[in-house]
């Protein structure tokens, strides 16, 4: 019997590793794991540094440059993925970014540009990641666009706030991409992890208190790992996932439900 999640055959893009501790990392091993052929992408020569052990470990072939305030290297990647597979089945867009004084700030502080730049990175380049997607996809008779959100969407989380914005705006188009895109086959989902220690959540103040709270507050009493991401994340990808679309879903051990 083939397992639930199986990805043999399918090409997958995975975007955002940064290192070890990544929540991409999590969903690039558990994605090959299940037999998919992966292509990663890095933001720059340090960061290419940092993730090479983990490509040397997944045996990952295609490893591209994409820095999303850089278009002509989300025109590269995709050009690439058609050049070396004619198709992509699935992909997954973990970043985000904000100015510090933006994260830690009030969000009436924000000025115009640090808005700016923080929703071009963290929502639309989902959306333009999406429309470069949508052929190939289509070529693979459908496929799946996962993105990582945060519980600070619709709840006010201390200290992340002008991101916890730009959350909200990348669940929104989340959802209207789904409807969009449905009638291709394409789902498009939002995962929401509870807090874990990333390089990115390093840079949240307090954020060890966060953590703890989860711990306490959870029903189940238990932090998020990379690894359990993945597992939902290669799940929503899979054909197990076929009719799964347009929705937020949480892996926290139940953290978003408490009061």
């Amino acid at each position: 019997m083939n397992p639930i999640v199986n990805l043999q055959g399918k090409v997958g893009l995975i975007t955002g590793i940064a290192n070890e501790k990544s929540i991409s990392t999590g969903v690039a091993e558990a994605c090959a794991q299940a037999g998919a052929k992966l292509v990663i992408t890095y933001q720059n020569d340090k960061t290419r540094a940092f993730i090479e052990p983990i490509i040397q470990r997944l045996g990952v072939e295609d490893v591209l440059l994409l820095d999303v305030t850089q278009p002509e290297t989300m025109d590269a990647v995709f050009a690439e993925i058609e050049a070396r597979h004619g198709k992509l089945d699935f992909a997954v867009h973990s970043m985000a970014f904000a100015k510090r004084d933006d994260l830690h700030g009030r969000v009436v502080d924000t000025s115009a540009d640090g808005f700016a730049l923080a929703m071009d990175v963290s929502t639309h380049s989902f959306v333009r990641l999406a429309k470069k997607a949508e052929p190939l996809l289509a070529k693979a008779g459908g496929g799946a666009l996962v993105t990582m959100t945060y519980l600070g969407s619709e709840k006010v989380i201390p200290n992340y706030g002008v991101m916890g914005l730009c959350k909200a705006a990348l669940e929104a188009a989340t959802r209207y991409m789904a409807a969009e895109l449905g009638a291709k086959g394409i789902r498009v989902n939002a995962v929401s992890p509870g807090p874990l220690m990333t390089r990115a959540a390093s840079g949240i103040a307090g954020f060890d208190g966060l953590m703890a709270a989860a711990v306490e507050r959870s029903p189940m009493h238990a932090l998020v790992t990379p690894e359990d991401i993945g597992a939902l994340t290669a799940f929503l990808v899979s054909d197990a996932g076929r009719l799964v679309t347009g929705g937020v879903h949480f892996v926290d051990a139940g953290y978003n439900i408490m009061a």
